[in-house]
């Protein structure tokens, strides 16, 4: 992995020249440095979230395509040329719910720096992540009523996907 400060990740990742500078970096290891700013109860249950994101092993996948996870009182997002996740407090209430959409997001930021555009595929393949997370989470967890919320919502993702 190269020197996390030896190149700086762009400020924003908007551009042709910041794509391609972002994608080079994360070829050659990059990680954030993930931040999560909000009010102190957002933290924490983001924090919570971002536990149950390192029991599935996903957190260097977080870390490569997310620098931020913020608290806004608006629709959840992902703002692609920030690199960070915009989430209400709503979006983070159940953690184990808080944790697929954060992963589901990274894979967006993911497809977006790879240049698989949202409009071409739309969230299918995020929503394939989000689901493999789940199945992992729920695999690797010990916690009983966190495998039981896992296979509540992959239940729930079975009946809304389209054949």
């Amino acid at each position: 992995m190269i020197g996390q400060r030896a190149m700086k990740f762009p400020k924003r990742v908007y551009t042709v020249e910041e794509v391609k500078k972002a994608r080079a970096l994360i070829e050659k290891g990059y990680k954030h440095r993930l931040r999560v700013v909000g009010s102190p109860d957002f933290k924490v249950k983001v924090k919570e979230a971002l536990k149950m994101i390192k029991t599935a092993k996903h957190h260097d996948f977080l870390r490569t395509y997310i620098r931020q996870i913020r608290e806004i009182d608006g629709l959840s997002q992902l703002r692609e040329e920030e690199a960070a996740i915009w989430a209400n407090k709503y979006a983070v209430a159940d953690p184990v719910e808080a944790a697929s959409f954060i992963v589901q997001k990274a894979q967006q930021m993911k497809d977006f720096i790879e240049g698989r555009l949202y409009y071409d595929k739309g969230e299918a393949g995020a929503i394939k992540k989000r689901i493999e997370f789940l199945e992992t989470l729920r695999d690797k967890s010990k916690d009983q009523a966190i495998k039981k919320k896992c296979e509540e919502n992959l239940k729930r993702w079975a009946e809304l996907m389209f054949p």
